[in-house]
């Protein structure tokens, strides 16, 4: 008898871009002023514009879109919680559940401001991927750079660089392109190497210890 396996979720590419003018790794003091969703089936989106709106549109799109895995780049310690914290400056409730994650701290690494961690999360229907961590698992090599550009490099994808902590100066179109191929070389990397990566889903439990952090 032939045993099918489990066919592989829909995965969704996440990232954002943030207001470096000051101090663009702050979500007390910097913006968001882009935010990419990169999709498999329905095509790719780029939000840029007045934030409270830019949120409330990609918190509209993720609920929509058929449940599945959202992948991130670093996510878990950047992008989530940056998100959660710029939309509660709007009273704006997104439909994202973070979870601190004790297991996943990282020695030596400052956390995200007003933050302790690392975070497991959901978002709607879709389970969460922080790719980083994951890929991180799989380099044997403890010096081998991780960064996003870095691993598409080796892989022999290309990528839309820019100086990232001047990205305030950069032309809008430049800011949209950047933020759109970060959010699909997530999407693809974890396409990649799925079978590798599935086992570093987040799993967010029902109550209990990791439950106790969240935001």
């Amino acid at each position: 008898m032939r045993v099918v396996g489990r066919a592989a979720p829909l995965l969704y590419g996440l990232d954002i871009e943030t207001d470096t003018s000051d101090n663009g790794l702050d979500p007390t003091v910097a913006p968001i002023v882009a935010i990419a969703l990169s999709t498999e089936r329905e095509g790719d989106a780029v939000l840029t514009g007045r934030e409270d709106a830019v949120l409330r549109l990609v918190d509209d799109a993720l609920g929509e879109l058929e449940p599945g895995v959202l992948v991130t780049w670093n996510g878990g310690a950047f992008d989530l919680p940056f998100l959660a914290d710029r939309a509660r400056r709007h009273g704006l409730e997104l439909g994202l559940e973070l979870h601190w994650d004790p297991a996943a701290s990282r020695p030596g690494r400052a956390p995200l401001p007003g933050h302790i961690g690392t975070y497991a999360a959901r978002w709607w229907g879709h389970q969460h991927l922080d790719a980083y961590r994951a890929w991180r698992s799989l380099t044997a090599d403890p010096d081998e750079s991780c960064a996003l550009k870095a691993v598409a490099r080796r892989e022999g994808l290309d990528a839309v660089e820019v100086d990232c902590e001047r990205l305030h100066e950069v032309p809008l179109n430049t800011l949209r392109r950047y933020v759109h191929s970060d959010a699909c070389l997530a999407r693809t990397l974890a396409r990649l190497r799925w079978d590798d990566l599935r086992r570093h889903v987040d799993r967010l439990p029902t109550g209990g210890q990791l439950a106790l952090g969240s935001c």
